[in-house]
């Protein structure tokens, strides 16, 4: 996944110690291997369209973002991704919603691939209605 060096690493863990907010501000941060296959595991448990289109997303993310050195970014990525975990292990999954607060921080290529997440699982629901 991520193959950041010794200091980056360190400069992470500097940052996660400081906290962070989020749902789980005190919760230290899984590595991002033990967070991919845990979100995986979960997944599991999800009903079979939003399974698959929940494994592919996170598979293309994780890959996506394998090469980031900035930590700023990595703490941010993973703490969402852990976040995210929470969620679906609650059971939260159907009824969570984004606050202005977080959408507002979007930028216009994170709300744009948002709309279409959301457009791709409508017309997933759609079709399960159909069936």
């Amino acid at each position: 996944m991520f193959k950041p060096s010794f200091s980056l690493l360190k400069d992470v863990v500097k940052i996660t110690a400081r906290g962070r907010k989020g749902s789980n501000p005190g919760k230290p941060l899984l590595p991002p291997l033990q967070l991919f296959r845990r979100i995986l595991r979960e997944h599991r448990n999800l009903p079979a369209a939003q399974r698959e289109l929940g494994d592919q997303y996170v598979k293309n993310e994780f890959k996506l973002h394998k090469d980031t050195s900035n930590p700023l970014h990595i703490v941010g990525f993973l703490a969402s991704w852990q976040d995210y975990l929470h969620i679906i292990t609650q059971g939260q999954w159907q009824e969570a919603t984004l606050s202005a607060e977080v959408l507002d921080k979007m930028s216009p290529d994170q709300v744009t691939q948002l709309y279409e997440l959301m457009k791709e699982a409508e017309s997933l629901r759609q079709s399960e209605k159909v069936i």
